[in-house]
């Protein structure tokens, strides 16, 4: 065991804990390495009130099991949103409300899964025991809010304690070595899950959330021992009444089995379950949209398309309605005349349908169900100095195309041989796995460990992140280290096992070096990304045609609604632009945003080349602002890591040898220029937020509003355009 480490972690504790933790080594209760990870378990539980308890946003690296390879990721639980984010390269690939996480099951080492209600368990995989530790709390937390939440909505009014249904002591097995052993844990029983605390020294951890959904568990009990078990589909839990219940009192003990058991029982029956999340008492204003269906809850694997040619896969939030909106703002039908020309002469309009002589006060037209800018924002926004009075329309055109037809037409739309092997056997199947493409020696893997970069004869990253995933535990570390027989007899697993148990701080060696290879690709991918939002927000600063095309669709979209006997507005989201191709006019093939490039062309065709002015917007910007702001976050955490990492390893000078003084110096120059290049990216990408947020000010956007679904709407609004103004002037 390292001094160094062991001093730094009983220095964080009191008198009182580090006496009690060097009794039990005294008394033979835990080993040496035991203690040390009793006092980090200590050491942790008191850091999480300032870390974990205080926060509201939390970014962490995960691997994700995809296409039979573990990719990188970056988990977020934003608690101000109570969303969970799968980000990849500043791309939001996932997003998850807390209220459909339903459990969190604890894996062997760094895996755990996320459960949630009617979709697929997330497996992942933590880069530490220390993250994994962090997120399973932050998730117990989510589950209890939830849980607190069901109980508040169906009896009003009652303390959120009444949720526990009822709890008790017991014993958890644990199998993650060749012995298995029993956990002390405090299990409550609430509706539709059974929640189990591990009891540390001086407080309690998450251990399990275990869901009990009706025909996914099963539940079978042994009086005899005292011991009853929950089979989930992928997971066995072991359970059973504390022995020194059994020893004061057996029949207290047989009763508690009985009652677990009943309960347990009782609350797997079909219909005790709770129901599933959906959509009930959500209406869809886009109902008046025909053939346009779009499940809310449904959510994609990959990112959201969009800069596709389909408006469907733009929309990504119900409209808002529009009672008790702004106040009206009609435009009149006869219209001011027209802006004058560009120094440059603009183009011929196409000749167009002359209007007609129906009167447009005799029809009535469909509604253009729009999200409207809450009155509160349009002063401060470019709305509010907006006049859609001087754009002129045909109205008449207009009120032809979306008349209310008489009849509506709805369109549905392993080991080899017999060798006994010291490691888990699960574990050890795996790590044989790899080991057979493994072409180094255990006793090679020490010196690899003091080469930075795999050109020069160094680990490559796929056998770095492989090692990490099979760090020995502190269970390993004492059985191999106890071994007394010759290292020859053992099992190549157990040979290499033996090797990584020897290495001082194996585990920060194989980060340190997997962050040095990939901070700096990390910065390179994210600088094009945040230059190119950035621009993004520039040119929306910037773009006179943009905002006077807006003008004409608040222009018709109030004449429409006026129409129809609805309230006009002011302002509208630009969520909005997504839903003109939806509004379809008499001819099937003729929508909104035909009408628009029509009136456009006929009035100001100088304005159809707005698309120019938002260059950045030809190919949407995938990535978004909340996705690379966590991004930097994670890579300030991965360099500050990195440091620590260098101090913690970093030999004495007089007994560095020649390669770790090399190893230290080469490390040392890494470390400073990322550090420049790190502080370079973290600067361009606060002037990107600082950018972005006043676009969401200029066009009255909640401040929330990620730059993904934003830039989204209008990409596809440029490309949806061009693709109307194409069949317009054929």
């Amino acid at each position: 065991m390292d001094n160094t480490r062991t001093a730094d972690t009983f220095s964080q504790l009191s008198q009182e804990k580090i006496l009690k933790i060097m009794n039990m080594v005294k008394n033979k209760e835990v080993s040496i390495e035991g203690a040390l990870h009793l006092a980090q378990k200590e050491v942790y539980a008191e850091k999480d009130p300032q870390d974990l308890l205080t926060a509201s946003q939390f970014n962490f690296i995960i691997y994700k099991y995809k296409h039979y390879r573990w990719q990188k990721r970056i988990l977020q639980l934003d608690f101000n949103t109570r969303t969970i984010f799968n980000i990849e390269k500043g791309i939001i690939k996932k997003q998850f409300p807390f209220s459909q996480v339903k459990g969190c099951e604890d894996s062997e080492r760094r895996r755990f899964s996320i459960v949630f209600h009617g979709r697929q368990d997330y497996e992942l995989e933590a880069v530490s025991l220390d993250d994994k530790r962090k997120i399973i709390y932050l998730l117990s937390r989510v589950i209890q809010s939830n849980s607190c939440k069901r109980a508040a909505e169906s009896c009003p009014g009652r303390a959120a304690e009444c949720d526990v249904i009822h709890e008790g002591l017991l014993d958890l097995q644990q199998n993650t070595s060749t012995s298995a052993e029993w956990v002390k844990c405090l299990a409550q029983l609430r509706e539709g899950e059974l929640a189990l605390y591990s009891l540390g020294l001086g407080g309690r951890s998450p251990a399990a959330t275990v869901p009990l959904a009706a025909g996914s568990l099963g539940v079978s009990g042994d009086s005899a021992c005292s011991t009853f078990s929950l089979h989930t589909a992928d997971h066995h839990y072991l359970l059973r009444i504390p022995p020194t219940a059994r020893s004061s009192s057996p029949e207290v003990a047989v009763r508690l089995h009985r009652e677990w058991l009943s309960l347990l029982e009782r609350h797997c029956q079909p219909g005790s379950g709770e129901t599933q999340p959906g959509n009930q008492g959500c209406s869809n204003p886009e109902a008046d949209y025909e053939e346009f269906i779009v499940p809310l809850n449904e959510q994609e694997e990959e990112s959201p398309n969009f800069g596709g040619s389909s408006a469907r896969s733009s929309l990504r939030q119900p409209a808002a309605s529009l009672a008790g909106g702004a106040e009206g703002h009609t435009a009149p039908a006869p219209a001011l005349s027209p802006a004058p020309g560009r120094a440059e002469p603009p183009p011929a309009p196409p000749a167009l349908p002359q209007p007609c002589s129906l009167s447009p006060a005799a029809r009535r037209t469909k509604a253009f169900h729009w999200d409207v800018v809450p009155w509160d924002k349009i002063q401060k926004s470019v709305w509010g100095s907006c006049d859609p009075c001087k754009r002129k329309i045909d109205v008449c055109r207009l009120c032809e195309q979306f008349q209310i037809q008489d009849a509506a037409v709805l369109l549905g739309t392993e080991p080899a041989g017999s060798q006994h092997i010291l490691l888990d056997r699960k574990v050890a199947h795996n790590f044989n796995i790899f080991l057979k493409s493994f072409r180094i020696k255990p006793s090679e893997l020490k010196d690899k460990l003091f080469i930075i970069h795999e050109e020069s004869g160094g680990l490559t990253d796929e056998q770095i992140t492989a090692l990490r995933r099979y760090l020995p535990t502190p269970k390993d570390a004492e059985r191999y280290l106890s071994f007394k027989g010759s290292c020859s007899e053992l099992h190549v697993v157990d040979q290499f096992m033996l090797e990584m148990c020897k290495i001082p701080q194996l585990g920060q060696r194989l980060d340190l070096l997997l962050s040095v290879r990939e901070l700096p690709q990390s910065i390179r991918d994210l600088e094009p990304l945040i230059i190119q939002n950035t621009q993004a927000s520039r040119q929306l600063q910037s773009c006179p045609k943009f905002v006077a095309v807006l003008e004409y669709i608040l222009a018709m979209g109030n004449h429409l609604n006026e129409r129809a006997g609805k309230e006009g507005a002011k302002g509208f989201r630009l969520s909005s632009l997504a839903k003109l191709p939806l509004l379809r006019g008499r001819d099937r093939t003729f929508t909104l945003l035909h009408a628009l490039v029509e009136q456009i062309l006929l009035h100001q065709p100088e304005l159809a080349t707005f698309p120019q002015e938002l260059a950045e917007f030809e190919a949407v910007p995938d990535a978004s602002m909340k996705g690379l702001s966590a991004e930097v976050d994670v890579l300030k955490k991965e360099l500050e890591n990195l440091i620590q990492c260098r101090r913690l390893i970093k030999p004495k000078a007089s007994k560095a040898t020649a390669q770790e003084t090399q190893f230290c110096k080469e490390l040392k120059d890494l470390i400073q220029k990322y550090e420049g290049d790190l502080s370079q990216l973290s600067k361009r990408c606060e002037e990107m937020k600082k950018l972005y947020s006043s676009v969401l000010v200029k066009f009255g956007e909640p401040p929330d509003l990620d730059s993904q679904e934003l830039f989204g709407w209008i990409s596809s609004f440029i490309s949806e355009f061009r693709k109307a103004r194409a069949e317009v002037t054929p």
